[in-house]
């Protein structure tokens, strides 16, 4: 039996690291009781990429190393949407933005407009490629997550005004990397959580990238280079 990939969506999420060379700490905050996947849970602010997404314009790619690693085992042309919906859902779910000053050359879609009044036009160039993760059979909503980190430093707006997020994400704050683990999570977000802790003082996006792929026949710890993880 193998994968009903139609049944799997793409989706993005984004660390947001602050203050990575003194006192790091993290953006996180808690989704609904009542909502349908990771209930209660904390968690980096994320979801689903749109099928409008690949149309919105960057003005600037993802880095070229982080473009490869994520065009291996899956269809090169997602790299642009994928990027882009990283930074909508960051967008929508905390109120910070990831963009440069400009104006968009078309009108943005609806769910970019407010973005787009902001004066600024998505920018990608900050984000690392930094892992990936299927969900497991069985769930309700299952996704094929790319996760991104991003320096705090790279955000336009203030990194305590979370005024123009949506109400997905509640408790949105700052969470030391040193006592995130004490929040009740996911098991992949502390898997995350783990190549965080050794990447924080990494600016530059990692050669190889670790990949938790599930399917319905096993699952692997995979990385991104077509090497298995060692340990």
């Amino acid at each position: 039996m193998t994968i009903d990939k139609s049944q799997i969506r793409n989706a993005a999420t984004v660390i947001v690291l602050r203050d990575r060379f003194d006192a790091p700490r993290i953006l996180m905050g808690q989704r609904g009781a009542k909502a349908v996947f990771m209930p209660n849970k904390f968690v980096f602010p994320g979801g689903a990429v749109d099928p409008g997404d690949a149309h919105v314009p960057l003005a600037s790619p993802l880095p070229e190393t982080c473009a490869a690693r994520m065009s291996e085992d899956a269809d090169p042309g997602l790299v642009h949407a994928i990027a882009v919906a990283a930074i909508r859902e960051l967008w929508e779910e905390t109120g910070l933005i990831l963009g440069r000053p400009g104006t968009w050359d078309t009108p943005p879609p609806p769910d970019w407009e407010t973005f787009a009044a902001t004066g600024h036009v998505p920018h990608a160039a900050p984000l690392q490629f930094t892992f990936r993760a299927l969900t497991p059979p069985g769930r309700p909503r299952r996704f094929d997550a790319r996760f991104f980190l991003v320096d705090a430093d790279d955000i336009a707006s203030d990194l305590d005004d979370f005024d123009a997020a949506c109400d997905e994400l509640s408790h949105l704050q700052w969470v030391p990397l040193s006592e995130a683990r004490s929040f009740d999570m996911p098991f992949i977000t502390e898997v995350v959580m783990a190549e965080v802790e050794a990447r924080a003082r990494e600016r530059t996006p990692p050669d190889s990238v670790p990949f938790f792929k599930n399917n319905d026949e096993e699952s692997l710890f995979l990385r991104l280079r077509g090497r298995p993880m060692e340990g």
